[in-house]
């Protein structure tokens, strides 16, 4: 549960905008202070998912990535500058993050993500966020989760479209949505051979912190047992209604 936070006159003025919201108002805000959110990936959409709730004063984020900063990434991973080049895109984040919040505690981890520390990292966090670019990444992070009961909010992108959607206990996971054994190799190349416009990544990345922020409120109609795509070819948003697979894991009690 998450834990009542007490705001500051100070706070209250940072957090003006959403405690006018009557679906967040103060308590919504209180909620949001005390809760935790891990970030797996600080690239193009971990960027603006760390930036936006930094900003949206979520009490605790982690913001794992073991990769550093390269000068490609600079296109459209806009948490980092090009004074961080080689830097670990991690501390590169949290660094701002911090410079725009100083109220919230940052969290920077360095490490890969694996079977071994998964359930430990993703354990102490109540709401996790996938921006990762590779499959096994995601398929470690969607079964840990189903294993724990937390919820996570799922991303990706490529070229000039993008797509999300969000697990809670109970809802479709990334195994009932995608056969990982069907997944096209060709998908899973990095955005600096098969390309990426940097806008998309901020479209995607900004909803998906938004998923995580109505979650953590308990406002709104979250993207689960259905899945949102982004073209920006044509500027169409799609939502398309999914079902949990019978077998899946995520449906065992």
């Amino acid at each position: 549960m998450t834990p009542r936070i007490n705001l500051s006159k100070e706070q209250l003025t940072r957090y003006k905008g959403h405690i006018s919201l009557c679906e967040i108002d103060l308590e919504g805000q209180r909620h949001i202070a005390g809760s935790s959110v891990l970030i797996v990936g600080a690239g193009g959409l971990g960027s603006p998912v760390a930036i936006y709730l930094a900003a949206a004063g979520v009490g605790r984020i982690g913001i794992l990535d073991a990769d550093t900063v390269g000068l490609s990434n600079l296109q459209r991973q806009i948490a980092h500058t090009t004074a961080d080049l080689g830097r670990p895109k991690a501390i590169s984040a949290a660094e701002k993050m911090r410079a725009l919040n100083p109220d919230i505690s940052v969290e920077p981890l360095t490490e890969m993500l694996t079977e071994e520390n998964a359930a430990e990292i993703i354990g102490g966090y109540d709401i996790t966020i996938d921006c990762t670019d590779n499959l096994p990444t995601r398929l470690l992070i969607n079964d840990c989760c189903v294993s724990l009961g937390r919820s996570f909010v799922f991303g990706a992108v490529s070229r000039m479209s993008g797509q999300l959607f969000t697990h809670v206990a109970g809802s479709a996971c990334y195994r009932c949505i995608f056969d990982p054994a069907a997944t096209d190799p060709d998908a899973e190349l990095p955005c600096a051979i098969t390309g990426i416009m940097n806008s998309v990544v901020g479209v995607i990345g900004s909803l998906q912190a938004t998923e995580a922020l109505k979650l953590i409120v308990g406002t709104g109609d979250a993207l689960t047992n259905r899945i949102l795509t982004f073209d920006a070819l044509t500027m169409e948003f799609n939502s398309f209604a999914v079902k949990p697979v019978e077998n899946c894991p995520c449906q065992r009690s």
